[in-house]
């Protein structure tokens, strides 16, 4: 995935003086590139062929989830300097290109799905399913709600609808564009729920995260302390048994998958989903 997205970075003609190296710094900086890996494990368990193809969609996640990234970052959302182990792009740069940049990111997902080899109505699918997580009823909403909400403390069920749509929603999306990229369509609504609650489960981790020192996260931490955070409604050993939980869940319902989709899932999801019990790797 890596080599791919070093091949599609996005290439312009101005004079102006870095907006091109900013529009793909965060790119090139790293991540896990989990959401991706998920589309491309369900590929590659029904159709190995299809994997190079699918590269286009699973770009376009990666795009959309690396632009939320460096709007969630911005000092009028979380204010964070680190990101990816690199200074966040209005440290860089300024406010209004992290903006931009953002937004570029955001559109020209769109612009590489409307590009991939695949059959004209395969695209409009993975294009609604994308828009719909992480837009106004998704990612968008989920942003919204956690930022209108802070210091307003919400119950576990409000915390669970935001984190829902801010996180859970896009890996679930990924799950599920996998399956239509595969025409697997009757296992497209188990794989989304399946990611539902695989996101939730991300989600508690990443609360948990933001206790430990930014040196072995690579991202600005300590900051979640005013916002509604598994840990900050339920504190830490709660959370930590609810990680525990969703984990033994997920690692249940894998299981049910026939042996091909199980064993792919199996590979990536291994170092993820007891995560929490490991510093090293949170």
């Amino acid at each position: 995935m890596e080599k791919f997205i070093k091949e599609n970075l996005i290439k312009i003609k101005t004079f102006h003086p870095f907006f091109e190296k900013a529009l793909n710094e965060m790119l090139l900086a790293g991540g896990k590139h989990f959401r991706p890996k998920l589309l491309l494990a369900v590929v590659k368990a029904y159709n190995p062929l299809l994997v190079e193809n699918a590269k286009y969609a699973a770009f376009a996640v990666e795009l959309i989830h690396t632009y939320s990234l460096i709007h969630d970052d911005l000092p009028v959302m979380d204010n964070a300097s680190l990101r990816r182990g690199h200074p966040t792009l209005h440290i860089t740069y300024d406010e209004a290109t992290a903006l931009l940049v953002g937004d570029a990111l955001n559109t020209y997902a769109f612009e590489v799905l409307s590009k991939a080899p695949m059959h004209s109505d395969v695209k409009v699918e993975l294009i609604k399913i994308l828009s719909q997580n992480a837009g106004p009823r998704g990612m968008v909403l989920g942003q919204a709600i956690d930022l209108y909400f802070e210091d307003k403390k919400l119950n576990i069920n409000e915390l669970k609808e935001l984190h829902l749509n801010k996180t859970a929603k896009l890996i679930a999306a990924s799950l599920k564009m996998g399956a239509i990229v595969v025409n697997k369509n009757e296992l497209a609504k188990k794989l989304y729920d399946f990611g539902l609650k695989l996101g939730l489960l991300f989600q508690i981790q990443d609360d948990l995260l933001d206790l430990e020192d930014e040196s072995k996260t690579g991202k600005t931490t300590g900051i979640d302390l005013h916002k509604n955070t598994f840990v900050t409604i339920l504190g830490k050993e709660k959370a930590l048994k609810e990680a525990d939980k969703l984990a033994d869940e997920l690692k249940k319902e894998l299981e049910s998958f026939d042996e091909n989709l199980k064993n792919e899932l199996n590979g990536l999801l291994e170092k993820y989903l007891y995560r929490h019990k490991n510093k090293k790797e949170l």
